[in-house]
């Protein structure tokens, strides 16, 4: 384990130099405490067996039942859980990123808190990941969940969500996910993105892979998830294409609509000019007028965004000192 994943280095945070670990488990939870107890020995009993040293880092994504309180007192007599308390209930995306923030290990698990993942796949996912693979993918074959309110709009979610991105991933929506650490300290996540992340990294050049897991069915509680998340869904996937394609060059985009927006304008005005100077007909009440000085305005419009969009992501890369290019190895022979 210790080859495959080595990273060169420590991470610093809050100001403090650590040491890094094998693994870190990442957990977001929401109103799961019944759940907690059990998921938190059977990820200690699994990698316990696997020798690995580990870290568990649960972030409490403003839960109202107790799990807060449960986290903070298994962190003070536990010594491989960390619990990261949010002010209030951010999603799961910003629990994710809150995760990843304060993970300490070479590789990053992530796994819901509901039980319906589980940590025996841990090792598995691990070992894919050590093989030359940056993200693996879990890929729950055997879902077992309602097939109206769940399965279905999953199905649908991930065919357009592959077919988009071009990430041949058949399951984005499982949490049950291994990554290098460099991966995802690379990312900025917002909105709903944690189930884009295999996109995002795809974006930074990673190698990404799935494998099957195996999924329980919900012990206690209930799902968070419902259908009103499609349209949250839809409007992130828009966000994540045109990152994809654009990201540092939007004047392709909007350059390009804007070109051939004047260029319909312009003819349609050079039309009704002729009409005009040379037929003699009256363009004063023709829609047509108005189509061609709407396409006009409106291409103008497009390329003054495009020049913006130009200088926002200009500014987004080297106001961070981000480059445009990701390195995975630089490879040498020079003698000292």
């Amino acid at each position: 384990m210790t080859n495959g994943l080595v990273k060169s280095g420590t991470r610093e945070q809050n100001g403090a130099m650590w040491a890094d670990v094998d693994v870190t488990i990442v957990i977001p939870v929401h109103d799961e405490v019944e759940s907690l107890p059990y998921l938190l020995e059977a990820i200690a009993k699994t990698l316990i067996a696997s020798e690995l040293s580990y870290e568990i880092i649960c972030v409490d994504d403003g839960s109202t039942d107790g799990s807060a309180e449960f986290l903070k007192e298994q962190a003070l007599v536990r010594s491989d859980l960390k619990a990261v308390i949010l002010r209030r209930n951010y999603g799961q995306t910003a629990a994710m990123a809150a995760g990843f923030n304060y993970a300490l290990g070479k590789a990053i698990v992530t796994l819901d808190a509901d039980l319906q993942n589980d940590p025996k796949d841990i090792p598995m996912l691990l070992a894919k990941l050590e093989s030359g693979y940056d993200l693996v993918s879990g890929w729950r074959q055997n879902r077992q969940d309602g097939a109206v309110k769940r399965l279905l709009p999953s199905k649908i979610a991930n065919w357009l969500i592959r077919h988009t991105t071009g990430v041949n991933i058949h399951d984005y929506g499982c949490s049950l996910k291994a990554y290098r650490a460099e991966v995802v300290a690379d990312m900025n996540l917002y909105g709903e993105l944690h189930r884009f992340i295999p996109a995002l990294a795809y974006i930074e050049g990673a190698r990404i892979t799935e494998m099957p897991v195996r999924h329980h069915s919900r012990r206690f509680g209930r799902s968070k998830y419902g259908l009103w998340r499609t349209f949250r869904v839809l409007m992130d996937l828009l966000t994540i294409l045109f990152m994809k394609r654009f990201l540092t060059r939007p004047m392709h985009v909007f350059g390009l609509l804007g070109l051939i927006s004047m260029v319909l304008g312009t003819a349609i005005g050079i039309y009704l000019t002729w009409v005009k100077l040379v037929l003699g007909q009256n363009i004063g009440n023709r829609p047509l007028l108005i189509l061609g000085v709407l396409l006009l305005v409106t291409g103008v419009q497009l390329f003054c965004f495009g020049l913006l969009a130009e200088l926002l992501m200009r500014t987004y890369h080297e106001s961070q000192g981000r480059p445009i290019y990701r390195v995975r190895e630089v490879v040498t022979n020079s003698v000292q």
